[in-house]
């Protein structure tokens, strides 16, 4: 079931992506200083997204997910009896 969800998630957001970009055509350019980028509206849209999203699931793995898997280690390592012999 969990694996339908996803499927049809990832169906909708391609499916948004790619309306996005079709009603987006107008060219752009993006002047990063070094270079100049020509694309169009849409993917440039949707490429700042990406990078949004990505970058922000990097900031809440770094400052969430890693710190909680330090205390959980800890916590483990407190439970075991100091001369038992992991599996791991």
């Amino acid at each position: 079931m969990v694996r339908l969800i996803r499927l049809l998630a990832a169906f909708a957001c391609l499916l948004l992506g790619g309306i996005v970009g079709a009603l987006n055509t107008r060219p752009v350019v993006l002047d990063l200083g070094f270079a100049a980028l020509h694309t169009s509206l849409g993917l440039a849209v949707l490429v700042a997204l990406l990078v949004g999203v990505l970058v922000g699931g990097l900031l809440i793995a770094v400052s969430v997910v890693a710190p909680l898997r330090r205390r959980l280690r800890r916590a483990e390592a407190a439970m075991r009896p100091s001369g038992a012999v992991t599996k791991d």
